[in-house]
């Protein structure tokens, strides 16, 4: 890998080790020459991410819509710094310009961008890892969500797979670099009740 797009948070969340990890996210990239990509703030886990890696000399894409360079606060210290005309150009550049996916906690607008990229992922329209960096278990109840609606059958075990996740940076970043893209011939359930 050698980009990573981070879905996070452009607020510093309630606990303080949202941020921290942001930071060791950071830190880890450089170590591993993986360039960062994200949504281009200067604030919050954006903000925080951002900056550690632009402190410890590496590369950093920020991808931000025209419509929300002031409401974002667009870091105005980024090498690569690409304004775009919409959130669809957005995230598209950003999955274009990454080997991978990983969310941070963040709100909607992570939620979002992050199932969009796994959506893609289960659709067979790339074969990039992406993964939920569970920081204090802050995604533990989607994950017992997504387990649930395998148990309901309308998640297929092998594209629930797709989600990678780990509650360490590190961690997270070997099951990335070792990841496999199921291959599921069989889409539809085409049982009737």
């Amino acid at each position: 890998m050698k980009t990573l797009c981070v879905y996070c948070g452009s607020n510093a969340g309630a606990r303080p080790n949202y941020l921290h990890t942001a930071r060791q996210l950071g830190h880890l990239l450089v170590e591993r020459q993986i360039g960062l990509v994200y949504g281009g703030a200067s604030v919050g886990m954006m903000g925080a991410i951002a900056n550690a890696v632009l402190s410890a000399g590496g590369h950093v894409t920020g991808v931000i819509p025209a419509d929300l360079v002031d409401k974002e606060i667009a870091h105005k210290n980024l090498p690569d710094l690409r304004v775009v005309g919409s959130m669809h150009e957005r995230k598209q550049l950003m999955a274009d310009l990454s080997d991978g996916f990983i969310a941070l906690p963040g709100g909607l607008g992570t939620f979002e961008e992050f199932f969009e990229v796994v959506t893609w992922g289960q659709l067979g329209f790339h074969t990039k890892p992406c993964g939920l960096l569970n920081v204090c278990g802050y995604y533990d109840k989607l994950l017992d969500f997504l387990d649930s609606a395998v148990q309901e059958r309308l998640v297929r075990p092998e594209h629930r797979a797709i989600i990678l996740q780990s509650p360490d940076a590190a961690e997270l970043l070997e099951q990335m670099a070792a990841y496999q893209p199921p291959t599921v011939e069989k889409w539809l359930d085409r049982r009737t009740a």
